[in-house]
């Protein structure tokens, strides 16, 4: 039973890293280099759409975690798993600090009601994502090494 926790854990942190890493890396970079106002339209309603389904899959992820490193608790990779459940703690609170503030007025943008520094506002979410993103996947790495 701990196996099938330990490998359902480390594919639900994959999935949420390879959403995460297609945002910064793929989609982010094809959105901006759409035309006119195409780009603040698609980060508008990746903004709602993916902020719907983020918090669960964040909270289910570190609580997974903390499952895994309960349920493991005398076995070898227990503190790969608990340092890799306090950095998804981080990204939690990276996100409801940093990113969440930006994404909750983002979403609600249009070309016409969105401030002058619109742009600016959506580099800086940028950034803080960048950093988020680097946190997840070193949580993922020792989920990974914790289960090898």
């Amino acid at each position: 039973m701990l196996n099938a926790l330990e490998v359902f854990t480390v594919v639900i942190v994959g999935l949420m890293v390879g959403v995460e890493f297609a945002v910064a890396f793929v989609m982010n970079p094809i959105f901006s280099g759409l035309p006119e106002d195409s780009d603040q339209l698609a980060r508008a309603h990746g903004g709602r759409m993916l902020g719907a389904v983020m918090p669960f899959w964040y909270i289910g992820s570190l609580i997974l975690s903390v499952v895994w490193a309960i349920a493991g608790w005398h076995q070898d990779g227990t503190g790969l798993v608990v340092t890799a459940g306090a950095l998804l703690i981080l990204s939690v609170i990276m996100s409801l600090v940093l990113l969440v503030p930006i994404n909750n007025r983002g979403k609600t943008w249009t070309p016409e009601n969105r401030p002058a520094d619109w742009k600016q506002q959506m580099n800086r979410w940028d950034r803080y994502h960048y950093v988020r993103v680097a946190v997840i996947i070193a949580a993922f790495a020792l989920l990974v090494t914790a289960l090898a």
